[in-house]
């Protein structure tokens, strides 16, 4: 995918369609992957994936955590790309905003990919495997931040450092709430939100 975004970036009319599609593919590929080294080791998939929702309860229980997990993080996220003087709006990130009808079905469906796929992968499966590696949660925690930071390193250094700190609130949040769909939730919206943003405010 990083080299697939540089040629975009220095495309004057970039096939964003084709990499969208791409990025989904790659991730739920990746997912299953990583589900199916999980179910052949014998454990339970919901040790990864988490529980389901049992009722209309927990799912707006979820969605209301999510939501206010969301603010917080725009705060915290804000405050540090303030500090590292990150411009959201650069150069790096701007060439992925989607520009027609397609493209933002597109988007929606690779934010939504996220959402379910990355917090499977970093915080279902990478964090609780380093957790078990390091006998320490913190440290766990942290090093499945910096690999999910480093996986966005196509969007430029301050990126991957904001995106690092995203990824270390995600991981404090499927800690706290032993589940992942809070975080599934928030990333899929913000994901979703923050490409719409990106394409009607270049404008």
């Amino acid at each position: 995918m990083h080299s697939s975004a540089d040629r975009m970036r220095s495309t004057e009319q970039p096939h964003r369609a084709t990499f969208y599609i791409a990025t989904i593919v790659c991730e739920w590929l990746l997912m299953g992957y990583v589900l199916l080294g999980v179910r052949r080791r014998g454990t339970p998939l919901h040790e990864v994936t988490g529980a389901r929702w049992k009722g209309a309860k927990e799912f707006f229980r979820d969605l209301g955590i999510a939501l206010l997990f969301w603010i917080i993080a725009l705060l915290v996220l804000g405050g540090v790309a303030q500090l590292l003087h990150y411009q959201r709006m650069g150069p790096n990130i701007r060439f992925l905003a989607p520009q027609g009808p397609i493209e933002i079905v597109l988007w929606i469906a690779v934010s939504v990919t996220a959402g379910i796929c990355e917090e499977t992968i970093f915080r279902g499966y990478l964090q609780k495997q380093l957790i078990a590696w390091t006998a320490n949660v913190p440290a766990g925690v942290l090093l499945s931040a910096a690999a999910f930071g480093a996986g966005h390193i196509y969007q430029g250094a301050k990126a991957t450092v904001v995106i690092g700190v995203y990824g270390l609130l995600f991981g404090i949040l499927a800690q706290l709430r032993k589940s992942l769909r809070p975080g599934m939730m928030t990333h899929a919206l913000h994901d979703t939100v923050t490409g719409l943003a990106l394409r009607y405010l270049a404008k």
